[in-house]
């Protein structure tokens, strides 16, 4: 091979060269991801790799905790903790405008709601819901919910909490495709419905 050869097949076009830059450009966002995510990750981490976006570190480990115990793993599905609950519920609540009075006070209501159970398990247990086993911590919720009809600001904030935890986890993927096993738009090749002339 000559020395103009070899120049020759070293050299790139313009467009050759606007190719790799550009599919490097594409790549290199996701090395990044790659990068960031551990080795081994555990299903049971209570704290998020980024910080919350409204609850403190403290607070959210309690939420993460409680939509566990609400919706827990079982041989069926993961649980809330798997499907990301509380990252739902924390950048919902990091969405609404303080400025905004009904959104202040709906914001606070979460943060005095978290403290109001936690002070309920000091009382029951003289200790926070965190620091108890984890039958300890199903009393707590069971006396929270033994009314139908709400009277403390705990038991009306654990109302609110079972009701945004359900929502977080029927949305998400794991509710929506392991939990309720929903296959999509499917063929259906018999209709499973009532026949409305044997009724």
């Amino acid at each position: 091979m000559s020395d103009q050869e070899r120049r020759s097949a070293l050299e790139l076009t313009r467009r050759e060269l606007l190719k790799l830059a550009g599919g490097a450009a594409a790549v290199a966002p996701l090395a990044g991801a790659a990068a960031a995510v551990p080795a081994s990750s555990s299903a049971a981490s209570a704290v998020p790799a980024a910080a919350p976006l409204f609850f403190t570190a403290a607070e959210f480990r309690l939420l993460d905790e409680l939509t566990e115990l609400i919706i827990p793993t079982d041989e069926h599905s993961p649980g809330a903790r798997a499907a990301e609950v509380p990252k739902f519920i924390d950048g919902r609540l990091a969405e609404y405008d303080p400025a905004i009075p009904d959104l202040k006070q709906a914001r606070d209501q979460w943060k005095d709601g978290l403290a109001a159970i936690d002070a309920l398990s000091q009382e029951m247990h003289g200790a926070g819901i965190l620091d108890v086993p984890e039958e300890k911590r199903n009393a707590v919720l069971e006396r929270l919910s033994k009314t139908e009809k709400p009277e403390t600001p705990a038991e009306k904030f654990f109302a609110e909490l079972k009701s945004w935890t359900a929502r977080g986890y029927y949305t998400s993927k794991i509710g929506i495709h392991q939990e309720m096993e929903y296959k999509g738009n499917t063929l259906q090749t018999e209709y499973a419905g009532i026949d409305a002339g044997s009724v």
